[in-house]
């Protein structure tokens, strides 16, 4: 441990200890304490910058701070966040929302891309697989998130191009885009709106999740 994160750590602890003495530090002193120690305590490293783990918006600073008080957010609250980030959602700039399954499950297999050992250069993916089942073959997945397997068949999409799929086809999308559109506080990362997909790999996500000759769909 260097010397400043040392020093950080002692004004924690003597925050900490304020607080038996008197109302104790409030929630921002300690957010701008905690953001001291991980700016001390980290460092740059190849295509990861600590930025990437201190910056952070007004939803994720909500639904963190909800977390460390052991409650919900508040009704209202979630929806003015919910209708923040689906504001943001970025639908496709071509009006295709599907794409090509097979490159889909390469994205949703990957799990590359924004780690220390990655090259700048290197192609994201959706890391999907850790989170979620793809498919009836897989015998080792996350189970963090639901299954996706019968994902568009569940739902009756049959044909992503009909009209009467259009709502599970655009629901789909934002969801990939930016869950917290329809979570507030959802534990699935916001693929598109934080950079970690770009629109065409969206598009191939998608294919996979709702393509009737995908292997999700079988």
């Amino acid at each position: 441990m260097n010397k400043k994160t040392q020093l950080v750590l002692a004004s924690l602890t003597a925050a900490l200890v304020a607080a038996g003495c008197a109302s104790g530090p409030s929630l921002a002193e300690l957010n701008a304490l905690t953001d001291k120690i991980v700016k001390t305590s980290f460092r740059d490293e190849g295509a990861v910058k600590v930025e990437r783990i201190t910056a952070t918006d007004e939803t994720n600073r909500a639904c963190s701070d909800a977390d460390v008080a052991g409650k919900p957010l508040d009704e209202k609250t979630a929806k003015a966040i919910e209708e923040a980030n689906f504001k943001a959602i970025k639908w496709p700039s071509d009006g295709k929302f599907i794409g090509d399954w097979k490159e889909g499950e390469k994205i949703a297999q990957s799990g590359r891309g924004l780690t220390w050992s990655d090259a700048a250069n290197t192609v994201n993916g959706g890391n999907c697989y850790n989170c979620h089942q793809m498919d009836k073959k897989e015998i080792s997945y996350g189970t963090i998130g639901p299954s996706l397997y019968n994902y568009g068949k569940i739902r009756g999409v049959s044909n992503p191009d009909d009209p009467a799929s259009k709502a599970i086809v655009e629901y789909t999308w934002g969801k990939v885009w930016n869950a917290k559109a329809y979570n507030a506080c959802s534990n699935m990362p916001r693929a598109g709106h934080m950079g970690i997909l770009n629109e065409t790999q969206v598009r191939h996500v998608v294919g996979l999740l709702l393509d009737p000759k995908s292997p999700v769909n079988q």
